[in-house]
């Protein structure tokens, strides 16, 4: 067998490089797949051989043994005695962070999509891939450029020390991850390294949560605001004046900076938690075209973040737009650290929020137990707990699944009677097949109880009246969808939701002009509106990302008419 088969002696120290495994019964093709990989990634990775599933597990599990990293596994679908989705089954119960790729011929393409669900499958290559540079680099270059991005967060970075059911410390959790920052979340009550570390520090019980950042310094009960500005993730504007000011870090805002900056025009996006707004908390965004295996709201965050900036719009996040000031042809921008932002034209994209509910219990417990939205943060948190989602569209069912992989009982409440109401259908079957979920249509919730340290329990009351109370864990809510548009006052016209008028229904709510507005201009000349707060608009990722290009064509034609 070939020196690069299996791991070697162990390194002195952690340099070592992470690893992809390639399994293939034919010795031709993994001799080639092996040269392929070793040309393009081999000063990155070490590209390790197998012949079989059987030993290639035996690989993957004296890596992971070794505390070593295996980034991708790469496994042909047609092997004798273990196939590659039965081999990519076991392997990812071993290495669950690593990329998962399928070789297949052009007969196995319907073994491939079904991997793509049993799997979790990040992609599927035909044979053969020639040439290489076209069929195949692009593919693992990307693959190996999303776990590189997620190992980075697991390793170095800030470290946040605090009680699990703290409000400020799910707040500094989910800052931390959702911006993508490096960082590790140590929880007081279970890990002894944060006790000691606290120690080291000197911080007291009272002064978690605590943020230990790479340079030594130590602040204690810091705001989102504080923490984002000692990490420059806080940006400040790099001009006074931009031809386009987009309002919210969506998809729609994202498509919009992308396409502005493309084109030519000073793009600037303000965001007032972090890029990807809403869909950014989903876990997988299964009906996205153009990605087949789905991906997750934070990678397409990611992904359209890093492009926007490529192409030359400025992103800030962790600032609040607060107000809009109309004089004239100008637009401004007030925004909540006390800057402001002079444009030409405004985006409004600042999409929804999850509505709070006012049952018994919930606002008290909020950030103790009771979240709304999915939290990410918190899944690996609920392992083997009881887990209740409310809501029944497509983000709570999105939730149910991913939660389902930690929690031992995951709960649905569901208002209606029927998930098919709201809910497509692909995410039905997932719930449907997923033992641990339990669905309870015409059900909700009317009390919330606990204690100051977190939730304990919930009362539930179904279709018929009838009441229980049951032991809960953690509760995530995914139900209506408030417009982010109070900022606005009065100035632009919206709906009596809250939602923003566009096109026909803005010229009969005091638009101004002999013209008629263009399809996304909003009751103010110059201010356009895309995706979710718009109304009558789609609630759906793809229709927000059709919506954030089109109006920058439509900024366009307002610019050149001007």
């Amino acid at each position: 067998m070939p020196d690069d088969a299996a791991p070697a002696a162990p390194a002195p120290e952690r340099t070592r490089r992470p690893a992809i495994v390639a399994v293939d019964d034919e010795p031709a093709v993994l001799a080639a797949v092996a040269r392929d990989l070793r040309r393009r990634f081999g000063e990155r990775y070490r590209v390790l051989r197998a012949n079989s599933g059987e030993e290639a597990l035996g690989v993957v599990k004296e890596l992971i043994t070794r505390g070593d990293q295996v980034a991708l596994l790469i496994a042909d679908q047609r092997m004798p005695g273990m196939s590659g989705t039965e081999y990519l089954v076991e392997a990812r119960k071993i290495a669950p962070a690593a990329k998962r790729v399928l070789l297949t011929a052009y007969a196995d393409t319907a073994a491939a999509i079904t991997a793509i669900n049993d799997v979790a499958l990040d992609y599927y290559l035909l044979k053969p891939w020639d040439p290489p540079e076209e069929e195949l680099y692009p593919v693992v270059e990307d693959l190996l450029q999303t776990w590189e991005s997620g190992a980075a967060l697991e390793s170095g970075g800030v470290r946040v020390i605090g009680h699990r059911f703290s409000k400020p410390a799910h707040d500094l959790r989910d800052f931390l991850a959702r911006n993508r920052v490096p960082g590790r979340w140590l929880d007081v009550e279970r890990d002894g390294e944060a006790r000691e570390l606290l120690k080291v520090a000197g911080v007291a019980e009272d002064g978690l949560p605590v943020a230990l950042l790479e340079d030594g310094s130590i602040l204690e009960k810091p705001t989102v605001y504080e923490l984002a500005e000692r990490l420059g993730v806080a940006a400040q504007p790099a001009t006074d004046h931009y031809d386009l000011v987009i309002v919210g870090g969506g998809p729609a805002g994202l498509a919009a900076a992308v396409y502005g900056a493309s084109e030519g025009l000073s793009t600037v996006m303000v965001e007032r938690e972090a890029p990807g707004g809403q869909a950014g908390t989903s876990s997988r965004i299964e009906n996205y075209l153009g990605f087949p295996q789905g991906l997750s709201g934070s990678d397409l965050a990611r992904r359209a973040t890093d492009q926007a900036r490529r192409l030359g719009a400025e992103l800030l996040t962790i600032q609040d737009a607060v107000s809009l000031e109309v004089e004239g042809s100008g637009r401004m921008i007030h925004l909540s650290g006390g800057g402001q932002l002079s444009a030409n034209t405004v985006l409004i994209a600042s999409g929804v929020s999850y509505r709070k509910l006012a049952t018994p219990g919930f606002d008290e417990l909020t950030g103790k137990g009771i979240y709304y939205g999915a939290a990410l943060t918190e899944a690996r948190s609920c392992a083997q707990q009881r887990v209740v989602i409310i809501g029944g569209a497509n983000s709570a069912g999105q939730a149910a699944v991913y939660f389902a992989n930690w929690a031992a009982q995951v709960t649905m409440l569901v208002r209606s009677d029927s998930l098919a109401k709201s809910m497509s259908s692909y995410l039905i079957e997932q719930i449907a097949a997923l033992p641990n979920i339990d669905v309870r249509t015409s059900t909700e919730a009317i009390d919330a109880q606990g204690d100051d340290d977190h939730l304990k329990c919930m009362t539930l009351r179904d279709r018929d009246g009838n009441t229980t109370v049951e032991d809960v864990d953690a509760c995530f809510v995914f139900v209506g969808a408030a417009p982010r548009t109070d900022w606005l006052g009065a100035t632009v016209a919206r709906d009596d939701h809250g939602f923003i008028l566009a096109g026909a229904d803005a010229r009969a709510s005091g638009w101004p002009l002999k013209r008629d507005p263009y399809v996304l201009e909003t009751s103010v000349p110059g201010v356009f509106v895309a995706g979710d707060v718009r109304a009558r608009s789609i609630k759906r990722v793809a229709s927000a990302v059709g919506e954030g290009s089109m109006a920058v064509s439509l900024i366009h034609e307002y610019l050149a008419a001007a």
